[in-house]
């Protein structure tokens, strides 16, 4: 990035919207809660970070808009119902994006530190997905106040959760929360709801990862259509952002409270402020692993079988993740696992009696 000014340092209120695995709603999502924030007459920009598949231009019908630069030489983002958007869409047009790691993050610091934002009370990045080049690179320039994570109900998707939130963990970004989308169809006919891969997953999601449920989507027509100011009033997206506005102000108040840590080839054990103690078997908790590689998702019933454990199981690394959880890596080389604060103190007065 040249030596210049960022554009972001007048922007109050930073959000990613992020997913790890791609097709899952993320960018209808992202592009829902910016709409329904400017329709509340608040300032909001919308930034697709993707640069190998943007969808945002298609998302609000601006396929062939064109980009201009002000005489600051800064990328003019467009306006669009009170929106402002920048897109690499509208960078590339139906070109490919074929490019290597450092002209990638050359793009992305371009993109996100010289568009002409001006003054926004909230910025919303679509962030591509995956754990890449350019996530590494937008979470560590930007000045990011939290990430919502998207998701579906679907086994690799929800393997991908863990993955998601582990990776903004481990940059100080705060997680508010996850969206569920397709989590479910209402029958045009009867009016029956149909979880089509399963209700086990929306049921133990906040159980699982420890992080709030902000909204279960349906999978539903009218979120296959052009993003626009009514589709963005919808009673379902207005909660979803009432939600994350929550989310973000509870982050904003709180302390970051978290035990210490530590741990052997037997035991975790975790160290409050107070001087309380919580110690779990390493062999225990392994077992406890609520991941989609270790339960399954249409019945719930665990996948992994105690005698499958190996007998010196035992952490390689441990995550705390925000206050709510840690993330560990185990030497069985798994590491999909988030265990809630919550879950690993039932797990020690059920052992423990």
């Amino acid at each position: 990035m040249p030596d210049q000014e960022s554009t972001l340092e007048d922007v109050q209120t930073i959000v990613a919207v992020s997913s790890c695995k791609g097709g899952v709603g993320k960018s209808t999502v992202a592009a829902c809660i910016a709409q329904n924030l400017a329709g509340r007459g608040l300032k909001v920009g919308l930034l697709d970070a993707d640069l190998y598949g943007p969808s945002v231009p298609a998302l609000f019908d601006l396929r062939n808009a064109a980009v201009s630069v002000d005489e600051r030489r800064q990328l003019v983002p467009l306006e669009h119902d009170g929106l402002k958007i920048m897109s690499f869409g509208f960078l590339l047009g139906d070109s490919p994006a074929v490019m290597r790691g450092p002209m990638v993050t050359n793009y992305i610091q371009q993109i996100l530190h010289r568009t002409a934002w001006g003054h926004l009370d909230y910025l919303l990045i679509d962030m591509p997905p995956g754990t890449g080049d350019v996530q590494l690179t937008v979470t560590q320039s930007a000045r990011l106040n939290g990430a919502v994570i998207v998701t579906t109900p679907q086994t690799l998707s929800l393997i991908d959760v863990a993955r998601g939130i582990l990776m903004f963990e481990k940059v100080s970004v705060p997680i508010l929360g996850v969206v569920e989308n397709m989590s479910y169809f209402i029958c045009p006919d009867c009016s029956a709801k149909h979880t089509i891969f399963g209700s086990h997953a929306s049921k133990s999601l906040q159980e699982r990862f420890g992080v709030e449920i902000l909204a279960t989507w349906p999978l539903s027509d009218k979120f296959i259509h052009s993003v626009s100011p009514e589709l963005s009033k919808d009673p379902l997206v207005r909660e979803t952002v009432d939600k994350v506005l929550a989310a973000l102000d509870k982050i904003g108040r709180e302390q970051r409270v978290i035990p210490k840590v530590e741990f052997d080839q037997d035991y975790v054990t975790l160290t409050w402020s107070d001087g309380t103690q919580t110690r779990v078997a390493n062999r225990d908790l392994r077992l406890s692993c609520g991941c989609a590689l270790c339960v399954d998702e249409r019945t719930g019933k665990p996948l992994l079988k105690e005698k499958s454990i190996r007998a010196d199981i035992a952490p390689r690394e441990i995550t705390p993740l925000g206050n709510y959880a840690v993330g560990i890596t185990w030497n069985d080389r798994h590491s999909s696992g988030i265990y809630p604060y919550k879950n690993i103190k039932e797990i020690a007065q059920l052992v423990n009696g």
